[in-house]
């Protein structure tokens, strides 16, 4: 006598088979979606950080100077619709001042600084808001305008 499996005549396990499957490649391609975009969104092989060209580098105290300010990313590309903010820094100005840069990713800034009684040099502080929905960073300290007293 021959012993017989009871589930050798039992059809019904390869009915729910190809079900799951479907369903867990589709879970799988829809978490792996999920955490490629979450990857992506970090920026951190892709930003690009910024810096300040100022012309002219170097003004004088007590005069007002219009500055124009050049925003540029490390792959040398113009930067358009940052905000370039100038603040004091060992040289005082009035308040902190800001203006966004054009399609060429140039701002113009009219600067009036003081120096202290005494002081011979300055500088100002440029600092940059790149665009929101752009890749660009500004994580590192930008050039800064230097400020002498003639």
């Amino acid at each position: 006598m021959r012993l017989q499996h009871p589930f050798a005549d039992d059809d019904r396990a390869i009915e729910g088979l190809p079900i799951r499957l479907v369903i867990a490649l589709v879970v799988g391609v829809a978490s792996l979606g999920i955490m490629m975009n979450m990857l992506s969104g970090f920026g951190g092989l892709s930003a690009t950080e910024v810096d300040v060209d100022a012309d002219p580098v170097t003004i004088d105290a007590d005069t007002d100077t219009t500055v124009t300010l050049t925003v540029l990313g490390d792959d040398g590309q113009v930067v358009e619709d940052a905000t370039v903010i100038v603040m004091g820094g060992s040289a005082r100005l009035d308040g902190t001042l800001q203006g966004e840069t054009n399609e060429d990713g140039e701002v113009g800034i009219t600067l009036d600084p003081e120096l202290a009684h005494g002081q011979r040099t300055g500088t100002l502080e440029v600092d940059v808001v790149p665009p929101t929905d752009s890749n660009y960073v500004d994580d590192q300290g930008n050039n800064e305008i230097v400020v002498v007293d003639n």
